[in-house]
């Protein structure tokens, strides 16, 4: 073709539909469309339906191509594009270029996440000459609720809690002019015609704050919290109780009312300076802690001035946000320190959203509220996220991310509509459609029945925004998980197929899918260390290498099994654990005999050795478990960091973490890294990492009175050491033709959202020249969980190898054996 004619072909007039599809609804997508189609003079419509945005326009193939370009170059701040397929179009249509009503029809599109207050609106709020001057509802398409408020697709007005707020005249021209950053942002409010927040007492009585400057409810609260008092706050998604944080009489008595005795507290700050008083502030995570998902960011708690231990325990790291919404700013803007900021809830129920439940629920640790009149649609808590490896990476996944769509990898394009339903604690579940995975908001732990009932409600809820109908239910091995459990009702009423899947081959699943790894890639070796799952030879798993892909897996090693004395026990009181392990090792005359003059034994005797002894030979209630978490808490207990009770899940390994010694990390050798040994288990054969050597060091340190930060130092280092020859063992290649069984490594479970412990077991692998896969945009625990489910049981549903037979179940195969 000339270039007269191909000049020609591009000026020519042509009608065309343009497809957009993502998260383009809620978020600006249509104005900045319209204000590009003007530009270049395009006639034609765009509007919001089911499937996304569909843009109708006429005009030469330049300037419907410069449209494209401009979108694609230049979304809104919170929009995100998956994908854009233009097609023919239609010729009768506007002369000038319009924003046109949206349409209804089976959901295709996504919810936008709440999205924390942009600097536009901020300045709004703080500006004595705007009209919405400390208006503590102020927002725009750039930020403020969306999934909080929603309950519908597609998200319009009327879909919303803010449906019964009738729009003054001025916000309606804001809402209805397309050069306006308001232009259909849904929830737009001034004072005159929106939300009201009002500060009251939860008993009702009448009060007055003429001790107090204040200017208005918002700032009163702010006094209170000065003065010591601790304050409800109904927030974005969830009421959450405040008080100041430097105050450590008021931070206990939080803790002693909501029954929290040791859980760290999270904390806001009004603005970065008053943060870096207390922490170091990466460029990194200043941006994560500005930008409009606000999340908790776990920081290192070496700024220039402390706060009390009371605020999170043993640990080194403090967790802060920042303001996530007017009120929160309009509240912090004149007090110079941080503020507990925590759900409103007791310890382990879920965060309270309804008014009255507040006045119930909370009126034992807050004797006032700041509360206002819309209603929360969708409890939400807050998004926990920490720097680890030079990365961001989730590890509580909620406000300001879910429900964000995560595109799955190639050879998934396919896959009917799924739904997994997660694990027990830490839950999640997830939906796939459209070759995309839904995974929705921490849920939290379903052992908790208001937990359980508010992640029915929101299955509920998911199930009705995305239109989805699942043509098979996924779910954990486990046959006592309640969301197991939960998913065998589901699939026997809908009579639809059940794929139960192994707990660890959803950790390595949901690595490989959220890293876009592809449907028929090779097998990685994923290396799975967290508390407890399910076993597909009916044991408890905890640490484990696995050969896996989407569709099977083939244990290859695993850590040495060891009684759970007292089973559910042995997970909250550490001490069982470091018993259970010592005598593994060694029986009690050869323990007393090397190592009666440490405490540790003087400890150990003080408890009920014969049945505890017992037990472990008639194996009663204490299954074995080849569990990593279990180990950090036996050496935790050892070290006397968590010794008796854990206050919360978890909370051995996090002091144990805390307590290691950056130095000793970085200038002693492999050689004093506490040794584990890799033989190979009777029967089986199955290599696993045996601890005796590592006990035997561990107590020769204690005798030694060597500093538990270097002990500390000093087990991490020898795991990783472990961790890393057991995965050159198991990838062979080494010492003989044969090509090695793996290249990738998958980095999954709890215990590696342990800082310390996967950036050296990252960089151990990665110097081995092993590819390393790691979670980021999904907990590495079991909030990721559910997106493994789904990914296995789409992966059998495309091979057609889950059953046709209605209410059938599932199991996943194992690879067949490589010898």
């Amino acid at each position: 073709m000339s270039d007269r004619s191909s000049i020609a072909q591009s000026d020519r007039d042509v009608a065309a539909e343009i497809r957009v599809r993502g998260r383009v609804q809620g978020v600006g997508f249509r104005p900045a469309v319209w204000r590009f189609a003007r530009e270049l003079g395009l006639p034609g419509d765009v509007r919001n339906d089911a499937d996304g945005v569909l843009i109708r326009v006429f005009g030469s193939e330049r300037s419907i191509g410069a449209l494209i370009s401009r979108i694609q170059a230049e979304p809104p701040a919170l929009a995100r594009i998956d994908t854009i397929e233009r097609g023919p179009g239609r010729r009768d249509l506007p002369a000038q270029f319009i924003i046109a009503g949206s349409l209804s029809g089976g959901a295709h599109t996504q919810v936008a996440p709440d999205a924390a207050i942009c600097a536009e609106c901020a300045e709004e709020i703080t500006s004595p000459f705007s009209r919405r001057y400390r208006y503590p509802f102020t927002n725009c398409t750039n930020c403020g609720p969306r999934l909080s408020i929603v309950d519908a697709i597609p998200y319009d007005r009327a879909s919303t809690t803010m449906a019964p707020f009738v729009m003054c005249q001025a916000c309606r021209l804001e809402y209805e002019d397309p050069a306006d950053r308001r232009f259909h942002a849904e929830a737009i409010a001034c004072h005159a015609c929106g939300p009201k927040a009002r500060l009251v007492r939860f008993d009702g009585r009448a009060f007055s704050f003429d001790q107090f400057s204040m200017m208005d409810d918002v700032d009163a609260a702010c006094g209170l919290i000065k003065n010591g008092e601790i304050v409800a706050i109904k927030g974005l998604g969830g009421y959450q109780l405040a008080c100041d944080a430097t105050k450590a009489d008021a931070v206990a008595r939080l803790r002693r009312t909501k029954h929290r005795d040791a859980k760290p507290f999270a904390l806001m700050a009004r603005d970065l300076e008053v943060i870096r008083r207390y922490c170091s502030v990466s460029a990194e995570e200043a941006a994560l802690l500005t930008g409009p998902s606000g999340p908790i960011v776990l920081l290192d708690a070496n700024g220039p001035e402390q706060l009390s231990d009371i605020i999170a325990p043993g640990l080194v790291t403090l967790g802060f946000m920042l303001p996530t919404t007017p009120m929160h700013l309009l509240m912090l803007r004149r007090l110079g320190r941080p503020v507990v900021m925590t759900s409103g809830n007791l310890s382990d129920e879920p965060q309270v959203v309804l008014d009255a439940d507040a006045r119930e629920r909370l009126n034992g640790i807050a004797s006032y509220a700041l509360v206002h009149d819309r209603e929360i649609a969708n409890r939400i808590d807050d998004s926990v996220v920490r720097v680890v490896g030079d990365r961001a990476r989730l590890m509580r996944r909620a406000r300001g991310y879910a429900p964000e769509w995560i595109i799955l990898p190639k050879g998934f394009e396919a896959v009917p509509d799924v739904l997994a339903m997660g694990g027990e604690l830490k839950s999640t579940f997830c939906l796939l459609k459209d070759g995309a995975a839904i995974l929705s908001q921490h849920q939290g732990d379903l052992e908790d029945a208001r937990c359980f009932d508010d992640y029915r409600k929101n299955l509920a809820l998911y199930a009705r925004l995305f239109n989805h109908a699942p043509a098979a239910i996924a779910g954990d091995l486990h046959p006592e998980y309640l969301s197991s459990k939960f998913a065998h009702e589901r699939a026997a009423a809908d009579r639809l197929p059940l794929v139960e899947v192994q707990h660890h081959h959803a950790h390595v699943a949901s690595c490989l899918a959220e890293n876009n790894y592809p449907l028929d890639a090779p097998a990685v070796l994923g290396i799975v260390l967290d508390g407890l799952g399910w076993g597909g030879d009916g044991t408890l798993w905890g640490g484990e290498f696995l050969l896996a892909d989407y569709r099977r897996y083939q244990r290859l090693g695993t850590f040495k099994p060891v009684p759970m004395i007292g089973g559910a026990a042995a997970a909250r009181e550490p001490w069982r654990n470091l018993y259970a392990h010592l005598m593994a090792e060694m029986k009690w005359p050869e323990f007393s005999m090397n190592f009666d003059q440490l405490e540790l034994h003087n400890y150990l005797s003080g408890k009920p050795r014969g049945t505890l002894d017992a037990m472990i030979k008639n194996g009663l209630n204490t299954l074995p478990a080849s569990s990593c978490g279990r180990l950090f808490e036996a050496v935790a207990a050892a070290l006397d960091i968590c010794r008796e009770r854990q206050a919360y899940e978890g909370e051995a390994a996090a002091r144990l973490e805390a307590m290691v010694d950056p130095d000793t990390m970085r200038n002693e050798g492999d050689a004093l890294g506490y040794p584990l040994t890799i033989p190979n288990l009777p029967g089986s054969g199955l290599p696993y990492i045996e601890p005796r050597a590592m006990w035997a060091a561990v107590l020769g340190d204690l005798i030694l009175n060597t500093p538990a930060p270097v002990m500390a130092a000093r087990f991490h280092k020898g795991l990783a050491i472990s961790i890393a020859a057991m995965t050159r063992k198991l990838a062979g290649g080494e010492d003989d033709a044969r090509q090695p069984r793996f290249s990738t490594v998958a980095l999954s479970g709890g215990c590696f959202q342990n800082r310390v412990l996967f950036e050296e077991v990252s960089r151990r692998l990665e110097q081995a020249k092993f590819s390393v896969l790691s979670h980021a945009q999904v907990p590495a625990n079991d909030g990721g969980l559910a997106l493994g489910q789904a990914a296995i049981a789409a992966a059998h549903l495309l091979d057609k190898q889950t059953p046709s037979i209605e209410g059938s179940r599932s199991c996943v195969s194992a690879f067949p054996d490589a010898s």
